[in-house]
């Protein structure tokens, strides 16, 4: 079998109300989804992290940069073709879009290997740990109104998130120090004292600044303290780790094995969030885990984007081993946004339903075809797809 065509796909619609993080407001939500074909029929889907014209000229980097190197190709060589592009490309960017774009192949040559052998892709990635993934839900995104109106939104669709089944919840800041940590405190308020929530900052702050909203995070018994700092900023993560009882956790903005090696001989981190879609794919992120292992650091995969980084990050988390193991080991959690993503809900023949699995039982299933185990709807693909 041979590779003969890869296709990026980027969807684009217009959201229901924009939305926003600690850097921007966006009112659009993309997907940039990658199809690898081949000379017997079979086809393997991946996907790439980086929204809107992210997305543009990832597509471009996949379709004129990557795919040259790997036509002719057996899909089933994964790591010969993740090595092979990543020593041709690592002159021109050994981190960020080249990484993103070759996440999105390397996932779709994980699908196609699944299929070809019939097995599901927590299968090639060692087994089964677990039948079922607890979930998480994060929302309370930044919007253009005062921080009165931000503090009752958030309290009350803190409560929503908890009352929808999820086992945690995560919100955003960016509002500025003293509003972030009001905004901190009607969470709290909105979930009660015995229901985790984490803090999401998308690096807005100095370490300085972090410190600050850290202490008070403590006294909440916030549950973790996303991406405090800027993701450069090792020593300032350090600081941050050593001086606060919450929890630091950070990684969604590294890349490879060589970054992630940092990160952890730094003791940067208590909680890493390796994102698939743009580390480098299944293959960079099983030694990113294995390394996080080692250093006996707990992860939680970062998750954003449509449901076929949702389905493989299901897979990931299942063949996830328990650290440190007993009758009653830390679980990973899998995060869901619980925002408005059609790409998510309405993308595959057969939805991944994660609400409705959450508000049953608080968790998700792991869907049960070879490869990813899903399919997407190829009508739908076309009505969505960036002109």
């Amino acid at each position: 079998m041979k590779i003969t065509d890869i296709i990026s796909h980027v969807l684009q619609y217009d959201l229901p109300e924009e939305l926003g993080y600690s850097q921007q407001y966006y009112s659009k939500r993309t997907a940039h989804l990658v199809e690898v074909r081949t000379d017997e029929g079979l086809t393997g889907w991946g996907e790439c992290f980086g929204p809107g014209n992210i997305a543009l000229a990832n597509k471009v980097i996949v379709e004129k940069v990557i795919q040259p190197m790997v036509i002719g190709r057996d899909p089933v060589d994964r790591e010969v073709i993740w090595h092979h592009v990543y020593n041709l490309l690592r002159d021109h960017g050994q981190k960020g879009m080249p990484l993103q774009a070759l996440s999105g192949v390397d996932i779709a040559l994980w699908d196609l290997t699944g299929k070809i052998a019939g097995l599901p892709l927590c299968k090639l990635a060692g087994g089964r740990f677990r039948e079922r993934v607890p979930v998480y839900g994060y929302g309370m995104m930044l919007q253009r109104e005062d921080a009165a109106s931000h503090i009752a939104r958030f309290r009350d669709e803190a409560a929503a998130i908890r009352a929808a089944g999820f086992v945690a919840t995560k919100m955003k800041v960016g509002l500025g120090v003293a509003d972030d940590i009001r905004l901190a405190e009607a969470v709290r308020l909105g979930v009660g004292d015995d229901f985790p929530f984490m803090v999401d900052a998308n690096h807005c702050y100095t370490a300085d600044d972090a410190l600050e909203v850290g202490a008070a995070l403590d006294e909440m018994n916030a549950y973790w303290f996303e991406e405090p700092a800027a993701p450069e900023d090792l020593d300032g993560y350090r600081r941050l780790r050593a001086r606060l009882k919450t929890r630091i956790s950070g990684g969604e903005a590294e890349f490879t094995r060589w970054g992630w090696r940092h990160i952890l001989e730094g003791e940067c981190v208590d909680i890493a969030q390796p994102e698939v879609c743009a580390l480098g794919g299944v293959s960079e992120y099983l030694k990113v885990l294995a390394l996080a292992h080692t250093h006996f650091t707990p992860v939680v995969n970062h998750v954003w984007g449509s449901a076929i980084a949702v389905a493989t990050n299901l897979h990931l988390l299942a063949a996830m081993p328990p650290l440190p193991g007993g009758l009653f080991p830390r679980e990973p959690w899998l995060e869901f946004d619980t925002t408005n993503n059609m790409f998510r809900d309405e993308l595959l023949l057969e939805p991944l339903d994660i609400q409705g699995q959450v508000a049953r039982t608080g968790s998700a299933g792991i869907p049960d075809g070879p490869g990813l185990g899903v399919e997407p709807d190829r009508d739908f693909i076309a009505r969505n797809a960036v002109s």
